[in-house]
Order: structure tokens, then C-alpha cells, then sequence
């Protein structure tokens, strides 16, 4: 195998993969607020194994107007204005997350960093919705291309559930952790490495 192949620059097109999670309070990205967000960088090792690097975790206060769906609180658990929470306000995690995924698929001499999420269309709204509020010139992430877990685990798992992805791959998965923004996305993160990694031991990369 090639240097190069185990470079992260040219396994996706010039593209830095960022694993993100979101809890929110509703399905509508412009109008529900964001509550936490997390994001778990990749690398790959000196033997070309792709495995997860950094990680960024923020609580979140509700963006000024936002919109509270009870069903959703219900759902993820979260008492948007618990003080226990150490919640920041949303532009304030944004330009730290924003700043620290630059600085990331720079040292990784990446062109563009690209959003990897279970449901990923999902995820993506809200995070440029917020960025969008927060009013940054210039965002890390491209606005609309993004990694799918969901569909890559259809494909090489037969699963598309998040824990039901993880057990078929051997990924331990505590459900009574689910719906945390952080566990979310560490799962995520090593589902994904697994799937890639499995697809280089079956001769899929490097091109032959």
C-alpha cells in the first residue's frame, strides 16, 4: 500500500469526515432549538485505519425566540433550562466548534470538512441553521454533501437503526445512553470506522 493511501486527505476526495449528533427540541431546524451538540473528528492511523480523534461537546441554551416542542423534550430528557446543564449560548458553541474543525482538517490538509451522521440530513439542517444564526463568514462544513451512517449500515450491516447497527457490527451500545448527543456520536463515530475499515479489508480501498 501506497504513503498516500494512508493519508485521510485522499480517502475522501480531498473531504475531512466530522461525526456530529444533535438533540433539539423539535424537527424544524430554522424554528426548534438546538440543545446539545457533539462532534468527533477522524484520523487514520500509520496503517492506514481510519478511528476517531477529537472529540467537541456542548450544551446548548435555546437561541432567543426558539420554539419548545414538548414532545421532543419529553423524548431526549432535557430540561432546556437547567442550570445543572452548564449550557453556553448557541453562537458561542458554534464559533468554538467551527473554529475547532478548521484548525482540525488543516492539520489533516483537507480541502473541506464534511458532516457524518446517523440521519444525516437531519443533523445537517440544524447545524447550518446554526451557523446561519450565528452569522459565520466562512463554515468548515460543505452545506450540503454529507456521509449517511444510516444508509452505509443499510448497505453493509443490513440494519439502519442506530443500536441495531452497533450490535451487528460487535459495537457495544448501552441504550440507556442513548439520546445523548455525546454517546450518539462516539457510537457513530465507531460505526463508521468500522464500516470503512471493513471495506478496505475486503480489497474496496485502496482502488485497485
Amino acid at each position: 500500500m501506497s504513503e498516500s493511501s494512508n493519508q485521510l486527505c485522499q480517502r475522501f476526495r480531498g473531504y475531512f469526515p466530522v461525526v456530529i449528533d444533535v438533540e433539539t427540541a423539535g424537527f424544524n431546524a430554522r424554528t426548534d432549538a438546538l440543545l446539545e451538540l457533539a462532534a468527533v473528528t477522524l484520523k487514520m492511523d500509520e496503517n492506514g485505519w481510519l478511528q476517531p480523534d477529537q472529540t467537541f461537546h456542548f450544551h446548548i441554551n435555546p437561541f432567543e425566540g426558539a420554539n419548545l416542542e414538548k414532545a421532543a423534550l419529553d423524548f431526549n430528557g432535557i430540561d432546556p433550562y437547567c442550570a445543572l446543564r452548564g449550557a453556553i449560548e448557541e453562537s458561542e458553541a458554534i464559533k468554538e466548534l467551527c473554529k475547532g474543525i478548521r484548525k482540525a482538517q488543516k492539520d489533516a490538509d483537507c480541502q473541506r470538512s464534511v458532516i457524518v451522521a446517523h440521519n444525516a440530513a437531519f443533523d445537517q439542517s440544524f447545524v447550518n441553521a446554526a451557523i446561519d444564526r450565528a452569522q459565520l463568514k466562512r463554515s468548515p462544513f460543505h452545506p450540503f454533501v454529507s456521509f449517511d451512517t444510516t444508509t452505509l449500515s443499510g448497505l453493509a450491516l443490513g440494519q439502519t437503526v442506530l443500536v441495531k447497527a452497533c450490535q451487528a457490527a460487535g459495537i457495544a451500545f448501552d441504550q440507556s445512553q442513548a439520546h445523548s448527543a455525546l454517546y450518539d456520536t462516539q457510537k457513530t463515530a465507531e460505526l463508521f470506522c468500522f464500516i470503512v475499515n471493513k471495506w478496505r479489508t475486503l480489497g474496496g480501498w485502496p482502488l485497485p
